[in-house]
Formats: C-alpha cells, sequence, structure tokens
C-alpha cells in the first residue's frame, strides 16, 4: 500500500509549475511598469514637440511605473523564497499545501493599492486637463496658420486696445520700451495698411532669468504683443504661446510664469 504522506514526482512537478507561473507574473509585472512608465515620458516629449498644447505634469506615471518595476521584482524573488520552501518541505513530507498563498495575498494587496491610487490620479487630472483646454480655447478664439501664435479678438479699436495695453503694463510695473506703428511707417511711404501697432514690453527682473537659463530666448525678448485690424474691420491681439517660447528654447517649466504674463495681458485688454 503507498504511503500517502510521501511526496510523489507530481507534487515537485506542481510545485515547480507554480514557481514558473510566479516568474512570469513578475515579468509581466516588470514590462507593464516600463510601458506604463516610458508612456509618461512620451507624452512629455509630444507635448515638448506640440507647443500650441497645454502644458501638463506627466511624473506620476514615471512612479507607478518604478512601482510595478519593483513589485514585479519581489514577486520573483519571494516566489524563489517560497519555491525553495516547499521544496524542503516536500522532501521533510512536512509540505501544508492547503494553506492560503501569502505571496499571492500580497501580490494582489499590492495590486490593488496601485490600482486605487492610478485610477485617483486619472480621475484627478481630467477635470484639470479640460479646464486647461477650455481656458486655452477662450484665449486663442481664432486658429492662427503661424505655428506658437496666439490669436484673442478685441472689442475696443487698435488705438483703445494699445490705450488699455498701456494702462495695464503700467499699473503692474513692466517697462513698455515701445510701441511701433507699422500702418503709421507704412503711410508715411505712401502705401495703405491696416492699423497695425506691435507693443515691446519686459521686466528684467523676469527676463534675465530666461536668458541665463537659456540664451537663445533672447531672439524673442521682450515680449511683443501685436495689435492690428484685418481686411473686414476686425480687431485682433496676437502674441507668442508661453508653452511655445519654453519648447523652442528649452526654459525650465518653474520659469515658465515668466513669460505666461502675456497671457493675463492679452486677456486683461479684451475685458
Amino acid at each position: 500500500m503507498p504511503d500517502d504522506s510521501k511526496a510523489t514526482p507530481r507534487d515537485f512537478l506542481a510545485v515547480e509549475r507554480t514557481f514558473l507561473a510566479w516568474i512570469r507574473t513578475g515579468l509581466a509585472l516588470m514590462g507593464l511598469g516600463f510601458v506604463l512608465a516610458r508612456f509618461g515620458i512620451f507624452l512629455r516629449e509630444f507635448s515638448f514637440r506640440q507647443p500650441s498644447l497645454p502644458s501638463q505634469s506627466f511624473g506620476l506615471s514615471l512612479w507607478f511605473g518604478t512601482a510595478l518595476i519593483f513589485l514585479g521584482v519581489l514577486v520573483c524573488l519571494f516566489s524563489l523564497v517560497r519555491y525553495r520552501r516547499l521544496l524542503q518541505q516536500l522532501q521533510q513530507s512536512e509540505a501544508q499545501l492547503s494553506r492560503p498563498s501569502t505571496l499571492a495575498m500580497m501580490a494582489a494587496l499590492a495590486l490593488a493599492i496601485l490600482g486605487v491610487a492610478m485610477a485617483t490620479y486619472l480621475i484627478s487630472v481630467k477635470p484639470v486637463a479640460q479646464n486647461i483646454s477650455s481656458k486655452s480655447q477662450e484665449i486663442s478664439m481664432a486658429p492662427s496658420p503661424e505655428q506658437g501664435i496666439l490669436r484673442t479678438p478685441s472689442k475696443l479699436s487698435v488705438d483703445e486696445t494699445v490705450a488699455r495695453l498701456q494702462s495695464i503694463l503700467q499699473a503692474k510695473g513692466v517697462k513698455l520700451f515701445t510701441i511701433v506703428d507699422h500702418s503709421g511707417e507704412a503711410a508715411s511711404a505712401g502705401l495703405k495698411m491696416p492699423n497695425t501697432k506691435l507693443l515691446i514690453f519686459g521686466n528684467p527682473k523676469a527676463g534675465t532669468p530666461l536668458m541665463l537659463a537659456s540664451p537663445s530666448v533672447a531672439l524673442d525678448l521682450p515680449l511683443k504683443i501685436l495689435v492690428a485690424e484685418d481686411a473686414a474691420g476686425k480687431v485682433w491681439i496676437s502674441y507668442n504661446a508661453p508653452d511655445y517660447l519654453q519648447a523652442r528654447h528649452h526654459l525650465p517649466p518653474e520659469l515658465l510664469p515668466n513669460i505666461a504674463v502675456i497671457e493675463t495681458l492679452a486677456a486683461k485688454a479684451t475685458e
């Protein structure tokens, strides 16, 4: 009569199959984590290549991906320890295979926590993205064929809009270097041109850190706002998008507010 308490080759093979299954699980977790981490980097580079899109942060995807990779490594290591322990128990005929797997419960709990964290992150990011998108649509009321240029209509005339911008700049302590009257210069040359004026303004406290971080940004500084009347008599305010300037000159994200003030000026001038 066979001894049921003694482990059979089938028992050893079953333990080995379970071990290999855990290895596959660990590899799948590491692969998923790598894809998730790289996906965030891909989205960030894609946003840099699309200056007209609002800038967003995808840093948490890197952390979630890294956490999944570490979880996969831990699953592989703990499965190895469990496999060796089960082998010893089978050799000593002390295996207790009926009890629940601690490794499976730990992995399931860790995945559940990560899943809840990622779901919370996605839910919290979605409204922010919608708000940024709606704000971008309000600023750029009409599409512009030139890359990186935002346009917004003005209810005032060109001269009234320029006067309002001058008062806003003065109130904010921003220096107005000059106003280039393109239409006036055209008239002096005997040419006709719709009323077009360019305001050039800036603040050394804001511009100097930008040029220290990326000297090429001096090509686009001081900041400029173009107030022009089109052929139909409609007045438009045009300016370089801050995200475009940041991507063009590879400016650090923390310096973006130094040039984002132009959006506030354009918005106040059209109120």
